[in-house]
């Protein structure tokens, strides 16, 4: 079996990444960390480009792809950190009125969070008694609402483009370190060429290709099995991979412009969305004890 993208996979993830980087770069995304509210205008583009829609069929109006080109423009927005809930408002395309086309923006309870609640037009789930919770990520604003006694039931896909995304960040950190290590000089060189910052690279990079190899298979075969491990592979190449980031540029890091910090943060976020680690590893587990697991 072979998962190399096809030559339309490559250019759909191309396209995602050049929309992303004209409408939402750097200076914009500076812009939203001090104080802007959702981008409706860059959400309905998102809606006009078929993000929402992508695998909605066409006779419903949508573009008719499948999961692998989700995952492949989630992987784009995680890696450029769009903020707004994503997947609630892709998952909601063709049952919510405006979700596909980005005229209305959908969020959903994870657990006992709930993203975005008030610049959302539908909520699904229930948000009895939210309270606002002040939130790590500057582009992530949250709610807490009082968590059911019985844990929620994942939806794979929402785990899986949660994983996408995760692994988005990744790739991203991995980047963001080896132009630093590459650019940065001690003593007369680049930092890349000391030992311990040529582990911290290579480490990063091993997790965000073994993380990219399961999301990639996971979007095939659409078991919920491989999605958990999935997610989980991918939650530890996104929060690890920006922790060693921030260890690759030292104090930079932390400092407000950079977006190492921010990378660290929404990772985090992403981390208690469905499918959170506990619920993964009970489920893979399970799978194990039932005595099915290979």
């Amino acid at each position: 079996m072979h998962f190399q993208l096809t030559d339309d996979q490559r250019a759909l993830k191309a396209g995602v990444r050049e929309l992303l980087a004209r409408r939402f770069g750097s200076e914009v995304l500076r812009a939203a960390v001090d104080g802007g509210g959702l981008d409706r205008a860059l959400w309905r583009e998102l809606g006009a480009a078929g993000f929402f829609a992508l695998r909605l069929p066409e006779a419903d109006g949508g573009v008719g792809l499948g999961l692998p080109e989700a995952v492949l423009a989630f992987e784009e927005a995680g890696r450029a950190l769009l903020p707004g809930p994503l997947v609630a408002t892709h998952l909601a395309a063709g049952t919510v009125a405006g979700a596909a086309t980005g005229e209305s923006v959908v969020t959903a309870v994870h657990g006992g969070l709930v993203e975005w609640l008030e610049a959302a037009d539908v909520v699904r789930g229930d948000i009895a008694g939210a309270a606002p919770l002040r939130s790590v990520d500057p582009l992530t604003p949250l709610h807490r609402v009082p968590r059911p006694a019985a844990a929620d039931s994942a939806d794979p896909v929402a785990v899986l483009l949660t994983a996408a995304e995760q692994l988005g960040g990744a790739a991203r950190s991995c980047e963001l370190a080896v132009q630093h290590a590459r650019a940065r000089e001690q003593f007369g060189q680049p930092i890349g060429a000391f030992q311990a910052v040529k582990y911290l690279c290579a480490q990063l990079l091993v997790r965000v290709e073994v993380a990219r190899a399961a999301v990639y298979a996971a979007a095939v075969t659409a078991d919920p099995l491989d999605i958990a491990a999935a997610r989980l592979l991918a939650d530890e190449a996104a929060v690890r991979g920006a922790r060693d980031c921030l260890q690759v540029h030292g104090g930079m890091g932390f400092t407000w412009e950079s977006e190492v910090h921010l990378q660290l943060k929404r990772a985090w976020v992403r981390t208690h969305r469905a499918g959170e680690a506990t619920q993964s590893e009970e489920l893979l587990a399970g799978n194990l004890l039932s005595g099915s697991g290979q």
